[in-house]
């Protein structure tokens, strides 16, 4: 055998590790610690994105006050579903995270389905950045340099930048969004204590945290749109091969992400009800829409301040979409490893151990996704408001929906799994924490297809409240019917659906 298709000694697990032309069937371990894998999680949350954008728009759009409420219970609702999650990190370390633990719990053929919808809603989660981060970019370079340039162009220069940084170690990226997302949260911070310190007519009121202010028919879609500004928590397992000690510092880093992740956004969020006061929250955010927060820091911090805020609003969304970039590649590998892709997609690329073709699908979507919406922006000097409108939005509610429906899923694979393993008994409290996060979420999908023509801004008849979510039906059933097929003509590759690195071992006892 030749040294290019010998075998290496280097894996998560100690084990070898199949290679071809140079390339591994493994992603490589020890590039991730607790920081770099916390802070390459919470880059996808993109806090001054959920900040300047997710919350104007609940407090406009649902006339919720009570939004830092729906934070607290929110985190009270992930951190029940990472109880359950987190222990099932233990014992499967895969990059196919969501698809390889439903299909351990509900087996391969729902496990096939799962990885069809991770892989088009994390696809659309990032894609539709693409839109508002075009726009962003746009309006900067119109404002500080009078440069008049097409949404698109930036966008498309942002896709090449992901897919360039897509293809380095990991632990380069890992800084890379380290720096930006510190930077977003400093700034953020630095509001808070701003608007507690110049407090609205109202003064420091709690308000926002009485169970009152959640009545009304808008607080379902408010759960909707809050729990997408959680998105990215999840991702921890994805990067598990990754780590030196995954079965410690995946469940570590989750329920750091989650606890943070709750507290600063409830803490932000009731900082913008201090600043205008609760009784005007709503309609300040109605006035001042995505501005909500460059209006409140310019009479507070001035104008430098805010100049340098809608700077780093670009830059977070560029750390988003390399987070979300990163989980795409690596949800095709798992995927090419294990037969429900090609198997050119299951190999890492050069001295980086990236999952580069992955990579390159990913950029290649978002290049074909954006390039369609500039076509469509067909007037003369283009509609400005659709790329914020239709691709960020789209995109956005789409992977939003698949996301929960995905940790809907993974909550009850979870009892499956121990249940099978006749481990009920001692994993009760985990099981009964997942089955309740699981009926949970699944009203959070509910609500989510049952509004999805507000959440996207589109009337009660438009055919896309139907025709958007029905994409990740769409996955869903393709998958099932992959799985189902695999099942039956290609049973050893059923079997591998889920395996990770196991799946060589099979492998290697089916060409025996």
């Amino acid at each position: 055998m030749t040294t290019g298709s010998s075998s290496r000694s280097r894996s998560a697990s100690g084990g070898a590790i199949s290679t071809f032309k140079g390339q591994e069937r493994a992603l490589r371990a020890d590039r991730l610690g607790t920081g770099g894998l916390l802070l390459s999680v919470l880059a996808a949350t993109a806090p001054l994105m959920v900040v300047a954008g997710v919350m104007p728009t609940t407090f406009a759009v649902m006339g919720i006050v009570g939004q830092p409420l729906l934070f607290v219970l929110l985190g009270v609702v992930l951190i029940l579903f990472s109880i359950g999650y987190a222990e099932m990190s233990r014992h499967v370390h895969n990059a196919g995270a969501f698809y390889a633990y439903i299909s351990r719990g509900l087996g391969g053929t729902a496990g096939a389905s799962a990885a069809m919808v991770a892989l088009v809603a994390y696809n659309a989660l990032q894609v539709g950045i693409y839109g508002i981060f075009g726009f962003e970019v746009s309006g900067l370079l119109a404002t500080y340099a009078d440069l008049e340039v097409a949404w698109w162009i930036p966008a498309l220069l942002a896709v090449l930048a992901v897919g360039t940084l897509g293809w380095l170690k990991i632990d380069v990226n890992a800084r890379v969004l380290g720096v930006l997302l510190l930077i977003e949260v400093v700034l953020v911070v630095v509001f808070d204590i701003a608007a507690v310190a110049d407090p609205g007519a109202q003064g420091l009121s709690l308000h926002a945290f009485d169970p009152d202010t959640l009545t009304g028919a808008g607080v379902g879609t408010a759960l909707c749109f809050c729990i997408a500004a959680f998105l990215g928590f999840e991702q921890a397992p994805v990067y598990a091969e990754e780590t030196s000690r995954p079965h410690v510092l995946v469940p570590r880093v989750m329920f750091l992400a989650v606890g943070g992740v709750a507290v600063f956004f409830a803490l932000s969020s009731w900082a913008l009800t201090v600043a205008t006061g609760p009784d005007r929250i709503v309609g300040t955010a109605r006035e001042q829409s995505a501005g909500l927060l460059f209006f409140l820091t310019e009479d507070r911090l001035g104008g430098t301040f805010t100049d340098v805020l809608h700077v780093l609003f670009v830059t977070g969304m560029f750390a988003a979409l390399l987070s979300f970039h990163n989980v795409v590649a690596r949800y095709a590998f798992a995927m090419g490893r294990e037969g429900l892709l090609p198997a050119a997609f299951g190999r890492t690329s050069g001295s980086s151990g990236a999952p580069g073709t992955g990579s390159l699908l990913q950029s290649a979507v978002s290049a074909v996704v954006v390039i369609g919406f500039a076509i469509a922006d067909d007037k003369p000097k283009g509609d400005p408001t659709q790329p914020v409108l239709h691709l960020f939005t789209w995109g956005g509610n789409i992977g939003a929906l698949g996301v929960i429906l995905l940790m809907a899923a993974a909550s009850f694979s979870v009892v499956a799994f121990f249940v099978r393993r006749g481990a009920a008994g001692a994993q009760g409290v985990r099981l009964a924490t997942s089955t309740v996060a699981g009926v949970a979420l699944v009203v959070i999908a509910g609500y989510t297809v049952k509004d999805f023509d507000v959440l996207v801004g589109a009337g009660p008849d438009s055919s896309l409240s139907w025709m958007l979510p029905g994409i990740i039906g769409l996955a869903a059933i393709a998958g099932l019917v992959q799985g189902t097929v695999l099942r039956s003509r290609a049973p050893e590759r059923h079997a591998r659906i889920g395996q990770g690195n196991e799946a060589f071992q099979l492998d290697k006892a089916a060409s025996s």
